[in-house]
């Protein structure tokens, strides 16, 4: 069967718009069953590690305040490498957060683009930096793909062993919130930057061969030598 030019364009725009409104209705999906991960008012149900600048200190302790919560933020002030990490692990599951740059920087990176991250199926110890697959939270390169610490997933039909850039820069300016979104679903992912897929990957594997898959593990925010806050931390489970 043909169809006129016409015809196809209108078939087209209408497939088109079936699609998003899909897409908009799963996004709803997840929203009514999202939970938060962070409540609001403490660090409950997740730990902090610090890799300190001062030896002999307790790298669960955070004598500075690099993590903390104010007005029902997370405030990360940077000063120190660092994580927090969820005390759960999870899998198959749509992670939504907000975020926003703060002013300061600190040494070695006080002239470096802002930096923080997104570290997911985080398993083994904590340290910096937990073995895992990171969404990249930096100035303009928000959504890239790094895999931390000998995993690897493939991209664009290749097997990434340490970078992937994302398709698009649709971060917002300094000062206003972005909202990052971690589609987890077996050993694939999407990241989402502000409504925006702007990278997926398969095959997500604990070592760089693609031998063992790597599915579900712990979710880590970075403090990385810039100033952040984040904010409405929700993680869905997909069916």
């Amino acid at each position: 069967m043909t169809y006129s030019y016409p015809l196809l364009k209108k078939r087209l725009a209408a497939g088109l718009i079936g699609v998003g409104l899909i897409y908009a209705t799963c996004l709803q999906a997840d929203d009514k069953t999202a939970s938060p991960l962070f409540n609001g008012k403490n660090l409950d149900g997740w730990n902090i590690y610090i890799r300190h600048n001062e030896k002999g200190v307790d790298p669960r302790m955070d004598p500075k305040g690099v993590f903390k919560v104010e007005d029902g933020v997370i405030h990360i002030s940077g000063e120190e490498f660092g994580c927090l990490t969820t005390v759960k692990d999870y899998e198959n599951y749509h992670f939504k957060v907000e975020f926003k740059w703060g002013e300061k920087r600190w040494k070695p990176r006080e002239t470096a683009k802002r930096d923080s991250g997104i570290l997911y199926h985080c398993i083994g110890n904590d340290k910096v930096w937990t073995k895992s697959v990171e969404c990249q939270v930096q100035e303009t390169d928000c959504g890239d793909f790094y895999m931390v610490d000998g995993t690897s997933a493939v991209v664009n039909g290749k097997r990434e062993a340490v970078f992937s850039k994302k398709l698009k820069d649709t971060e917002k300016p300094n000062g206003e919130w972005n909202t990052v979104e971690v589609i987890c679903k077996g050993d694939t992912v999407k990241h989402i930057v502000n409504g925006v897929l702007v990278a997926e990957a398969s095959g997500l594997s604990a070592d760089k061969e693609g031998k063992t898959p790597l599915t579900k593990g712990r979710i880590l925010l970075q403090s990385e030598g810039a100033e952040v806050f984040y904010r409405n931390v929700t993680l869905s489970p997909l069916k």
